[in-house]
């Protein structure tokens, strides 16, 4: 179909009027708005990750800004973690730091609602694509409804951060080609403004979204009549926007860099990737959306999954859901494939965009994928090629909107030579070929599991409204007016369905009643939550901070220790730091005693690794005695508080968290934490130092004296981002602060910078001359030190990969010489 085009050359504009563009706007916000109440309305909420994580994630950034700080670093999460490092902090995302900042409380249903406005930028941005193109607004309508409804859109609503990523593209990409068509630069500092929003989440939907964004310019330079000569009058254009988005993201992208060098997933093998592919059979779901059960409130879903595919997996039913909607997988099959639209040269980009984005989310089931994640820069550092539905629905989207079009300008697909060629029979052909095979896909999952008949409802449903839908749209493709009136009802059709279907579902929705730790506790958890509160508070006026661990009760409890100021040892967290994890165990959740550890150098909860962490309270789901029989005795354990699903238990005496050593034994920290054995020092007078900061020691600390030296240490103030303790002590010693030790934290007594040591292993150390002072720590990851230093191991680390990627070919090279 040839695009008309105005004088300026920007494709189709003058053929929208200014009355079709608003109703599209319109129609957009409504059907977002309908979908958006649903969840208040039934007293539901997004559950899971986003309750669990990134509300309480929230809920910290908003209380840091409330008190005027921002949240660099996370005293209560994992015994302190580099919140300005994580991707999933929420602290670099722009829309969110403004939410936190003017709701520093919000409800749920708040944090939900402001969650699901993030689709409106890219949902509204179809209207000026398909503007632009020449393509109807009934079909930019369409394919706003399934980017914000459809697939992975909403079954994987609960991954906050990943949708805030997702929401941003489609505007990124109209915000590029009006940049490149018109020249402009202020539409490139506009797209590079958003493609930053939609990258700052760092996680794999930014980074195939950015490829993608990358392949439109490639695909925009190569199709030109004259590539070099476009390139050329554009390489201004094209620098000024590398430079704005590389400003805007270099802190984050480094400061990310350095995290994840230290932390439990610095990057991932083959083989743990190829467990988060997706199952083909998966594909089954794009035209009968409850085949597998993937929808049903009983949550006895039978499609592919861990216990259903021999190979294994990490997917679930939200994973592989990809359900668009029944009239536009009518389209997508009919007028798409069997009618060989989706084929067209002016829809070509969007479709093999779709088609490298199915064989890269399929990962292991995809010849070569292993070539692409072992190569491919950046690849490896997810574990999820099944993210890439996300890019499936989106290029979803553009197909069936396209199809929109397609049916309101030209009527039904033509089935003549003329039309297709020699692919007259072959695509009618290919068309049911895959509906035969989603079918018989379905059913062999159904009937291992005993329910074929729900998946033969399932089926039947489908086809017979695929079945109405393809009488409504042929008897309705006569005159273009009657075919605008089939296309409103599209529209209202697969509006209604999707918001029905999808709109606080099974995929994405629980009551929110079950998130009460947030709201209102029941009265059993209310009472020792005061208890426990009013006991930290009196240590904490005394200068003592004591931590605590939260283990074995409901979700958000995992990390509700941010929202009530609790200083825990674990929590939940994908990210966490190799060292803590290896000396600590924490695991990932919180949720399950089952996945908490107890390595050599952490053996129970009176150990001296507790002790220094300063562990002196356990707060379970159950009685001490009833938790699994991997977990140490606690013999002598007070009950602070016990009644139903609430325990707190006293177990440690603690080590102070500050205090002057004035003997030291160095130790290689990595070696020590390998060996999973805490060598035997006095935990009052002498300290453990790693031996690369041993060098930074002025002083000579030789054999602890018979007589130790008097030595005091207070914390003055204990602050988020800083830690001040006034010292004082007879001669030159070590101050050592139980707090993690990490990159950007910085030092200073009486004002003047000193070397921060690690020491204890896991924690930090300044040594202190003789005499009063006042000691300062200040979490600075943002300094210029430390973005340089972070900048330089990064390069430092790529130039190694490099080398060693290179080694088997220089020894081959050096073999056929000798040879």
């Amino acid at each position: 179909m040839h695009i008309p085009t105005t004088p300026t050359g920007i494709p189709g504009s003058a053929f929208w009027s200014r009355q079709q563009t608003i109703v599209a706007f319109a129609l957009i916000l409504g059907i977002w708005a309908v979908a958006a109440a649903v969840w208040p309305l039934t007293g539901s909420v997004v559950p899971w990750d986003s309750k669990n994580q990134f509300y309480p994630t929230l809920r910290y950034l908003g209380a840091a800004l409330a008190h005027g700080e921002l949240p660099l670093w996370n005293p209560y999460h994992f015994g302190g973690h580099p919140s300005a490092a994580d991707p999933q902090s929420l602290l670099f995302t722009p829309t969110m730091l403004l939410f936190g900042w003017l709701v520093p409380e919000p409800s749920m249903q708040l944090f939900d609602g402001v969650v699901f406005a993030h689709f409106l930028p890219g949902a509204l941005a179809f209207v000026p694509l398909f503007r632009r193109r020449g393509w109807h607004p009934a079909g930019a309508v369409v394919a706003a409804i399934v980017f914000m409804l459809g697939g992975s859109a909403t079954a994987r609503l609960q991954h906050t951060g990943i949708i805030l990523s997702y929401g941003f593209f489609p505007l990124a990409l109209w915000l590029l080609e009006e940049a490149l068509d018109r020249r402009s630069y202020r539409f490139g500092a506009l797209f590079a403004v958003t493609a930053a929003f939609m990258t700052i989440g760092r996680d794999q939907v930014a980074f195939l979204c950015a490829l993608t964004l990358i392949a439109v310019a490639a695909h925009r330079i190569g199709s030109a009549a004259h590539p070099l000569t476009y390139l050329r009058s554009r390489l201004g254009l094209l620098a000024s926007i590398a430079v704005i988005g590389g400003a805007l993201l270099a802190v984050p992208v480094v400061l990310t860099m350095q995290f994840l060098a230290t932390s439990t997933r610095p990057s991932f093998g083959y083989g743990v990737a190829a467990m988060g592919s997706l199952p083909p059979e998966s594909l089954a779901t794009i035209l009968f959306g409850n085949v597998f059960g993937s929808l049903r409130w009983t949550y006895d879903y039978w499609g592919p999954d861990w216990h259903s595919l021999a190979e294994g997996t990490w997917t679930d039913r939200a994973t592989n859901y990809l359900f668009i909607g029944t009239l536009p997988a009518l389209l997508l099959i009919w007028h798409g494939i069997a009618g060989g639209r989706l084929f067209a040269r002016e829809f070509r980009f969007f479709l093999v965009v779709g088609i490298i984005a199915l064989f890269y989310a399929l990962g292991r089931y995809t010849p070569g994928f292993e070539v692409i994640f072992d190569y491919m820069p950046g690849v490896n550092l997810y574990r999820r090629p099944a993210d890439a539905t996300f890019l499936i629905n989106i290029a979803l989207a553009f197909s069936v909107g396209y199809l929109v079009h397609r049916y309101v300008t030209d009527g039904l697909p033509q089935w003549s030579r003329a039309a297709l060629g020699r692919l007259r029979l072959v695509l009618p052909g290919l068309a049911v070929t895959l509906v035969l095979a989603a079918t018989a896909s379905a059913l062999v999952f159904a009937v291992k599991a005993g329910q074929a008949p729900a998946a033969l409802r399932e089926i039947g449903i489908g086809l017979l409204a695929a079945t109405a839908g393809i009488v409504l749209l042929s008897r309705f493709s006569g005159p273009s007016r009657w075919r605008e009136a089939a296309a409103l009802a599209l529209i209202a059709l697969t509006g209604t369905e999707l918001v029905w279907r999808h709109a606080a579902s099974a995929l994405n929705a629980e009551p929110a009643e079950r998130y009460a730790v947030f709201r209102e506790l029941p009265p059993e958890q209310l009472q020792g939550l005061r208890i426990l509160k009013k006991e930290l508070a009196g240590r904490h006026a005394r200068g003592e901070y004591p931590r605590v661990e939260i283990l074995g009760l409901r979700g958000p409890w995992q990390n509700a220790s941010m929202v009530l100021q609790i200083e825990d040892i674990i929590g939940y967290n994908p990210l966490r730091l190799a060292d803590y994890e290896r000396a600590v165990g924490p695991g990932e959740n919180a949720e399950d005693p089952n996945l908490r550890t107890f390595p050599a150098t952490f053996r129970g909860y009176k150990c001296r690794l507790a002790s220094l962490l300063g562990l002196e309270y356990l707060v379970l789901d159950r009685p001490i005695e009833k938790l699994p029989r991997h977990f140490p005795r606690l013999p002598g354990a007070e009950v602070v508080y016990g009644a139903g699903q609430m325990w707190i238990y006293r177990v440690n005496t603690a080590s102070p968290r500050a205090y002057v050593a004035h003997h030291a034994h160095v130790v290689d920290s990595e070696a020590v934490l390998d060996q999973e054995e805490l060598p035997e020092f006095n935990r009052q007078t002498e300290a453990l130092i790693d031996d690369e900061s041993a060098p930074l020691l002025k002083a000579r600390f030789g054999p602890s004296p018979a007589e130790p030296a008097q030595s005091r240490a207070r914390i003055v103030s204990y602050q988020r981002n800083s830690v001040v303790i006034e010292v004082e002590t007879g001669k030159p010693g070590i101050l050592v602060l139980h707090d993690i030790y990490y990159p950007g934290w910085e030092v200073r007594v009486d004002g003047e910078r000193r070397p921060l040591l690690r020491a204890n292993l896991l924690f930090r150390g300044v040594e202190v001359p003789a005499g009063r002072h006042r000691v300062e720590f200040e979490f600075r990851p943002l300094s210029l030190d430390n973005l340089v230093a972070a900048a330089s191991e990064l390069v430092d680390s790529e130039e190694e990969a490099i080398r060693t990627a290179a080694a088997p070919w220089s020894a081959a090279g050096s073999r056929t010489d000798q040879e």
